[in-house]
C-alpha cells in the first residue's frame, strides 16, 4: 500500500456542537466520540461553519473557499467542473475514493466519474427520505400546531424488515462492506455524508428513549423580535409553534439528540470495521457537521439561510491522524473554521494545493503545539434585492403552504427584507453581523451567550463595533478572490 494515510470524512447533517457528551451536554449520548477525544484525537469546541444551510457549506468546506469567492449561496448553486473539491484532489492523487449518502455538492448531472470511484447506491431499497417529509401522518391538520414542526418522534421499522432501514443505514453498511473489502495497494477515502441529524425530529428504538429529558439544558427563549433578524420572526410566526409546552419541546428536542446518539453509533461501526481490517491506525479521520439546527431556541425548529446564531453555525468538528501524526488529545478552545479541512488534509498527504484558498492546516494545534488558531470566524449567506436566482425558486414544492419548509422558503422568495444579504465576525468575546436592508446585530457573548440583546446600538460598546467592522474589512480584502495558478499567454 502507499505510504499515504487512508481517510475517512464522515459528515452528519445539521448537528450542532453543544449536543455532544464530551463538550459537557449531560443529556448528549455520544460514547463514541466521547472516547475517542479521550484517547486518539482533538476536538475543536469553536468550530464554526461558513454557511448555516447544506450546499453553500458544503462548496466552502471542499474547495477551501468563503461561499462570496465564487458566488456559492444557494442550494442550487453547486461546485463547477472547473472549480476545485478535495474529493477529487484526493482521487486524482491515487485515493480509491468511496462516495455514499446525500449530495449537495456537485450537479447530479455532471456525474460523479471526476470525484469518486464508487458513487454508491444500495442494492437494497432503503424506505424513501420523502416518507418523513410527506404532507401527512405525523404532521396532523395543516391548521394544527404540529404541521411545520419537524417533530415525527419515534419511528417504527415497517413490517417487512427486520430493523429499521433508511437511507443513513444503507449508507454506513454500505461503507462497512468496503472497508471490508478495500483494495490492499492504494489508499482509500470514504466520504459518508448522512442526512440525520437533519429534521424531520425522529428515530427508532432504542435511540429514542436513550435521551434522559431531565437533562436537557435549557432552551434559549424567544427573544423581542424587534432586535432580531425579520426572517426570524416571520419564520416565528409560519411556524406556530408559541403554544407548545415545555413537555413537548422536551420530547422534540430528546428525538435530535437520540438522532444524534444513532450517529454516534454508527461512526463507531465504521471505526469497528477499519480495527478488524488493521485499517484504523493508519487512518486520519475527520468528524464534523455541515452546519446546526434551533431545536427549539428562540422557539424556532429547522435552520436558516441568512442568520448565524451559535446552534447555527457552532458544529462538531474531531480528528484523529493517523499513526506517525502527533497528537494530544483533548478538548481544543481555538477559534478554527470548516475550511481549515482541506488544509489539513493537504498538509497530512505534503500537497500543494493546485489554488489559492483560505484554509489554515490544524496540525499545529492536533499536536498540542498552540491552542492559538484564528482570531475570528466568518459566516456569509442570504442576497441581495433583484437576484432572482438566489431565491431558491426551484423549490416549488418547499413553496407552497403545504411544503414542510414553506415558513422559511417563502420569506426567501419575495423582495422584502428577510433574505437580506449578511455577514458574521465572531470572536471569542463579541459577534457582529452586517445586514443590508435591516438592523445590524452586537452581541457580548460572554454576557449574552444565548444571542438575545442585539447592542448594536449601545454606546458603550462603540469601539468594539468599530474594531469588529475593520476586522470584516480586513476579511473581504484579504478574500474577495481567488487568482488562478495558471497563467495565459498574452
Amino acid at each position: 500500500m502507499s505510504n499515504r494515510p487512508h481517510i475517512l470524512i464522515f459528515n452528519p447533517d445539521q448537528w450542532r456542537a453543544d449536543v455532544i457528551g464530551h463538550l459537557g451536554n449531560p443529556a448528549a449520548v455520544t460514547p463514541n466520540l466521547d472516547r475517542l477525544v479521550e484517547t486518539e484525537a482533538v476536538s475543536f469546541r469553536n468550530a464554526f461553519c461558513q454557511n448555516p444551510v447544506c450546499t453553500p457549506s458544503r462548496c466552502s468546506f471542499m474547495s477551501g473557499w468563503y461561499p462570496h469567492v465564487r458566488g456559492h449561496r444557494t442550494m442550487f448553486h453547486m461546485m463547477h467542473e472547473d472549480e476545485p473539491v478535495l474529493l477529487k484532489t484526493l482521487k486524482d492523487e491515487g485515493y480509491t475514493v468511496w462516495w455514499g449518502g446525500k449530495n449537495d455538492l456537485v450537479p447530479a448531472e455532471n456525474g460523479f466519474d471526476a470525484y469518486c470511484d464508487v458513487k454508491y447506491v444500495p442494492e437494497k431499497r432503503p424506505r424513501p427520505e420523502t416518507n418523513l417529509h410527506a404532507a401527512d401522518g405525523w404532521r396532523g391538520d395543516p391548521a394544527g400546531d404540529n404541521y411545520y414542526s419537524f417533530y415525527a418522534g419515534k419511528l417504527e421499522k415497517a413490517p417487512d424488515e427486520a430493523s429499521y432501514y433508511d437511507g443513513d443505514w444503507a449508507t454506513v453498511l454500505g461503507a462497512i462492506d468496503f472497508i471490508r473489502s478495500a483494495p490492499k495497494d492504494k489508499p482509500i477515502c470514504l466520504y459518508v455524508p448522512l442526512l440525520y441529524p437533519h429534521p424531520p425530529y425522529g428515530v427508532e428504538e432504542p435511540w429514542f428513549g436513550m435521551i434522559d429529558r431531565d437533562k436537557l439544558p435549557l432552551r434559549t427563549p424567544a427573544p423581542d423580535w424587534s432586535n432580531k433578524p425579520s426572517l426570524l420572526k416571520g419564520i416565528f410566526d409560519r411556524q406556530k409553534l408559541q403554544g407548545w409546552t415545555e413537555e413537548r419541546w422536551r420530547e422534540l428536542r430528546a428525538a435530535y439528540y437520540g438522532m444524534c446518539a444513532r450517529v454516534d453509533h454508527q461512526f463507531g461501526l465504521l471505526l469497528d470495521a477499519m480495527k478488524e481490517t488493521g485499517m484504523y491506525d493508519d487512518t486520519a479521520v475527520f468528524f464534523f457537521s455541515d452546519h446546526g439546527d434551533f431545536t427549539g431556541d428562540y422557539g424556532l425548529v429547522e435552520k436558516t439561510q441568512n442568520t448565524f446564531e451559535d446552534c447555527l453555525t457552532n458544529v462538531p468538528f474531531v480528528i484523529k491522524p493517523p499513526r506517525g501524526v502527533d497528537v494530544a488529545p483533548r478538548v481544543s478552545e481555538a477559534l478554527v473554521e470548516l475550511i481549515d479541512f482541506p488544509a489539513t488534509v493537504e498538509a497530512l498527504l505534503g500537497l500543494t494545493p493546485g489554488h489559492t484558498h483560505f484554509g489554515r492546516s490544524l496540525l499545529p494545534l492536533l499536536a498540542g503545539e498552540t491552542d492559538t488558531h484564528r482570531d475570528a470566524v466568518f459566516a456569509e449567506g442570504g442576497r441581495l434585492h433583484g437576484e432572482t436566482q438566489a431565491m431558491e425558486l426551484e423549490s416549488a414544492s418547499m413553496s407552497v403552504p403545504s411544503g414542510l419548509y414553506w415558513p422559511r422558503v417563502s420569506l426567501q422568495q419575495h423582495e422584502g427584507p428577510e433574505h437580506t444579504k449578511a455577514v458574521m465576525c465572531r470572536t471569542r468575546d463579541y459577534k457582529y453581523v452586517r445586514r443590508f436592508y435591516e438592523q445590524d446585530e452586537l452581541y457580548d457573548l460572554k454576557r449574552d451567550p444565548m444571542e438575545v440583546d442585539n447592542r448594536i446600538g449601545d454606546p458603550a460598546l462603540a469601539d468594539v463595533l468599530s474594531a469588529l467592522k475593520e476586522r470584516l474589512l480586513t476579511f473581504y480584502m484579504e478574500t474577495a478572490d481567488a487568482v488562478p495558478l495558471k497563467t495565459n499567454r498574452r
